[in-house]
């Protein structure tokens, strides 16, 4: 199996990945309860060429429902009836995991709404207190 290249200094090496085959679900007639299509991925994360450890511990954060046991993330794939396929598809969406974590999130800016979304505010706010206001019955 060839390494995953991620991206120019990220490469997910081939000695880390391990994959099994395993009978898919859903239709296929006969065949499904013959031929093993579905493909299951397993990376060890901590085998990962060139990711700084806050990405690791932002790629574990984000795939903490997809680990096993032994804290491998597990990736797989039955679209197709063909083996290969899936095991390509399975491939891109893990390439695709790992550098969804490469890039550090923005850190957010506090800001203050401004003096007319304040006014408007309020003057919705009182608009809607007078409306309620007139519907009140006055015992007259």
């Amino acid at each position: 199996m060839d390494p995953i290249v991620v991206s120019p200094r990220v490469t997910i090496p081939a000695d880390a990945i391990s994959w099994r085959a395993v009978r898919a679900q859903g239709p296929g007639g006969q065949n499904v309860n013959k031929v093993a299509t579905k493909v299951v991925l397993s990376l060890s994360m901590s085998k990962i060429v060139g990711m700084s450890d806050a990405a690791r511990r932002r790629l574990a954060d984000a795939v903490a429902n997809r680990l096993d046991a032994d804290g491998r993330l597990l990736v797989s794939c039955e679209e197709t009836r063909h083996q290969a396929r899936n095991l390509d598809i399975a491939r891109e969406r893990m390439r695709q995991i790992v550098a969804a974590s490469l890039p550090a999130p923005k850190r957010r800016v506090a800001t203050k709404p401004s003096r007319a979304a304040k006014r408007r505010r309020m003057d919705s706010k009182r608009k809607t207190s007078e409306k309620k206001r007139d519907r009140r019955y006055r015992g007259d």
